[in-house]
């Protein structure tokens, strides 16, 4: 999978949007981590603007911005050929952000997102404007003989998979233990939330305690 894959596996922005808040709601409570864990989800990153992150912990990462003029994203690995570490001048891969359109231009030099100042720390670039029929990224030529050119295949397969069962297979792998599926389904549905889901998915854990963690997260059910 790259980029060109992704943008056409991906649902429309209301419904990523939902995407990404379950997958933080869910991390919240298996990990249970205050802070979030492997995917997570600000609603207030920054004055009309959501964020969805996703950070493996090894150098890997992706965010996703929601705001009125619609949404942008972009994903790193650290191992891409396609980084802007690759060479002695750190610059983008040719193409990534050719045709971002002008409202989503202040987050490509976005200080957080860069790796040096004005570089976005990235390897995979795509967009979508509000109202537009389809996700879009810039002309890239692709680098031969490199399986995963721009690292998207890894990076976005659970958020491009979709489902709650590709979440549970990711889960179970990443915390080492059994899931049950019809509490992730309640989750990834964004349904009220009750300590009987809590305890299926993290025994122990007081709803009252990742109640709030979740409402900043964006999380409508709780």
């Amino acid at each position: 999978m790259t980029i060109y894959d992704l943008t056409r596996a991906l649902p429309d922005i209301p419904a990523l949007r939902d995407r990404c808040r379950a997958m933080a709601a869910l991390e919240l409570v298996i990990g249970g981590d205050p802070e979030g864990g492997f995917f997570s989800y600000e609603a207030s990153w920054a004055p009309g603007e959501e964020a969805a992150f996703m950070d493996n912990g090894s150098g890997d990462e992706y965010a996703i911005v929601f705001a009125a003029a619609g949404a942008f994203g972009f994903g790193f690995d650290h191992e891409s050929p396609m980084s802007p570490w690759g060479d002695e001048d750190t610059a983008l891969w040719p193409g990534l952000v050719e045709g971002v359109p002008e409202a989503f231009r202040p987050l490509v030099s976005e200080r957080s997102f860069c790796v040096q100042e004005g570089v976005l720390q990235a390897t995979a670039v795509f967009w979508r404007e509000t109202g537009d029929s389809a996700w879009r990224a810039g002309e890239v030529g692709f680098p031969q003989d490199a399986p995963d050119p721009d690292g998207t295949d890894h990076l976005f397969e659970v958020l491009a998979a979709g489902t709650p069962e590709a979440y549970r297979d990711f889960a179970e792998d990443h915390y080492e233990t059994e899931l049950p599926l019809e509490a992730i389904r309640h989750v990834w549905s964004l349904l009220p939330l009750t300590q009987a889901v809590v305890d299926a998915l993290n025994p122990g854990l007081p709803l009252e305690v990742v109640a709030p963690r979740l409402e900043r997260a964006g999380y409508p059910g709780v």
